[in-house]
């Protein structure tokens, strides 16, 4: 609240002094419509050559003026907008900073605390097994995270290039989408796949783990202890569909519009505090244009879950059958 009242003020300040200057013309104009009729009266009577050749004059100029004005006044429109937006980025990029901080920190205190145990005690094998387990799942975490950083940076620097390799959809996907499974130990009646198609996509395999890895990750933390994870596959037109549906605690409209911006994070205050960077839908939707792809999300509200739409171009294999022939006498497709 602090941070947003440090940035608030220079607003302030500047909408202050748009009005009083928009206040001082408006007194400018009034006492010149006000005064003008006398002064037309005095210019007719007293310069009567003068005053006719100088009205045409004064209408350009008013004119003018006027369109000099409204350009003033949107420039100052746009600078508001961009004033605000930079520091809407500032807070989301401060927020950000604080947690991926804690991001880091955690896990890192976690292996300490291990670490000085297993120093300082004598630890049976089983205990040890058991406390290696942890750090290494601690190790995974740290990972994941600077991996997505570092990522997310290639990708924004166009320096990403994606492995994108033909694959067959009900033979790859059902398999990602089980890595995901296993890695956040989800059990199986808490997730549901159904593959109402068949068809072939280009994608980087590994890419794609980290799409769906995010969207599964994303429905364990706001599903308030109620995980259910419905993901639906189908044809519709000449795309691939992929719905990620959860029954969590959903999404506020105008939350939605906003949801894969980088850093930002949907604030919930009646819930506990919800680690996370606020990367990993940005990075989701990065990965899927990369792909030529569309993601878009869709809630009814609060309490009522959440769906998340991919869509990806499919490949006619017609097209290219002799490549697909080679790409399969070869072991190259999937």
């Amino acid at each position: 609240m602090k941070r947003r009242a440090n940035y608030i003020h220079p607003l302030l300040i500047f909408i202050a002094m748009q009005i009083i200057w928009l206040s001082l013309l408006a007194l400018w104009i009034y006492w010149y419509v006000s005064n003008y009729k006398l002064v037309q009266e005095f210019g007719a009577k007293y310069l009567p050559d003068f005053f006719q050749s100088t009205t045409r004059v004064q209408f350009f100029t008013l004119i003018f003026g006027l369109i000099l004005f409204i350009i003033l006044l949107a420039g100052m429109y746009f600078v508001f907008i961009f004033l605000t937006k930079q520091i809407n980025i500032n807070l989301l990029y401060e927020t950000f900073i604080a947690n991926f901080t804690h991001e880091l920190k955690s896990p890192l205190a976690s292996i300490q605390l291990y670490l000085e145990t297993m120093s300082r005690r004598k630890i049976d094998a089983k205990t040890q097994k058991e406390f290696l387990g942890r750090m290494l799942q601690d190790t995974q975490r740290l990972k994941r995270v600077i991996d997505a950083i570092l990522d997310i940076s290639q990708i924004e620097q166009r320096k990403k290039m994606f492995n994108r390799e033909l694959v067959s959809v009900k033979d790859t996907f059902p398999q990602l989408i089980k890595s995901s499974q296993q890695q956040f130990k989800i059990p199986d009646e808490n997730i549901r796949l159904k593959v109402e198609c068949d068809g072939f996509v280009k994608i980087d395999r590994d890419a794609f783990q980290i799409v769906f890895s995010n969207l599964v990750d994303n429905a364990i933390k706001y599903s308030a202890g109620n995980l259910q994870i419905d993901i639906r596959i189908f044809k519709q037109g000449k795309n691939l569909i992929i719905e990620f549906s959860d029954h969590g605690i959903g999404i506020h409209k105008e939350d939605q519009k906003q949801i894969f911006q980088k850093f930002f994070r949907v604030s919930r205050s009646h819930l506990p505090d919800i680690r996370g960077t606020g990367l990993g839908l940005y990075h989701v939707r990065e990965i899927i244009r990369g792909h030529e792809g569309k993601i878009t999300v869709f809630s009814p509200g609060i309490g009522k879950g959440t769906t998340f739409t991919i869509a990806l171009p499919l490949i006619n294999i017609k097209d290219r059958e002799p490549t697909f022939r080679l790409a399969k006498k070869k072991g190259l497709l999937k």
